[in-house]
């Protein structure tokens, strides 16, 4: 019997998704939450300084200078909404975001301080610890927090202790790839393996690895689709076209 042709390998644009289940009508979805108006609402140093309950949450944690501000400058398509410096652990508290209608947003996005930065005093790094996992344990409103990993460096231990305290709070994390233009040809595929088969060690952790490059675009539209899911549909006003 004549062996059956291969089906076709995806291009590395479509290959920046790993997860299953995302259609048009999410891209779609995704694109609209995110031509919505975003904000600045607030920086906060301490827990009773945080934004009263309102809309879900999202938010960004990863080491220092994993591209944290850059992912979501290109997620809302802003050049300057987050701050961006070549100076590591630059961002020292939650900031929050507003995303969608004034008054009645649809989503918070927050970026919290980095962690893993040699440099940084033992009592800052405390403190900001402090800060951070009082935030991810006591949050509500906290739907899911997605972890950057720079894809040049793969897993390292600090990622695998902050998903270890995302495991004890049960607070469920998505671990997002950065950097991917920087890769080599054909070292994606072997990222995504291995840091596939650390997440597997997590009880918290999302299945879906998305892979995004912010400089280039990839995977962008697959993670806006993913947020998008989590975000308050009656805040949201979308309708598709079918609607």
């Amino acid at each position: 019997m004549a062996k059956e042709p291969e089906p076709p390998r995806a291009d590395f644009e479509q290959e920046a998704l790993e997860g299953k289940g995302l259609v048009t009508g999410d891209l779609e979805k995704g694109r609209w939450l995110f031509a919505q108006p975003c904000d600045f609402l607030r920086g906060s140093t301490s827990v009773e300084n945080l934004p009263p309950p309102g809309a879900p949450e999202i938010c960004f944690a990863g080491r220092s200078n994993v591209g944290k501000s850059s992912l979501i400058n290109a997620l809302t398509g802003r050049n300057t909404l987050a701050r961006t410096s070549n100076t590591p652990g630059r961002t020292k508290e939650l900031n929050f975001f507003t995303l969608g209608p004034k008054g009645y947003p649809a989503l918070m996005l927050v970026d919290l301080p980095g962690y893993g930065y040699a440099r940084e005093t033992r009592s800052r790094v405390e403190q900001w610890t402090k800060l951070v996992m009082a935030y991810l344990r006591g949050r509500v409103e906290l739907q899911r927090v997605l972890v950057l990993i720079d894809s040049r460096h793969g897993l390292k231990d600090s990622d695998h202790d902050v998903m270890k305290l995302m495991d004890e709070a049960a607070v469920s994390f998505q671990v997002v790839l950065t950097k991917i233009d920087k890769l080599k040809a054909g070292e994606l595929e072997k990222t995504m393996e291995e840091v596939r088969a650390g997440v597997r060690r997590h009880v918290a952790a999302h299945p879906t690895i998305i892979a995004t490059s912010s400089e280039k675009g990839t995977g962008i539209a697959e993670l806006r689709a993913e947020i998008a899911l989590l975000a308050d549909p009656e805040a949201f006003r979308y309708k598709s076209k079918g609607e």
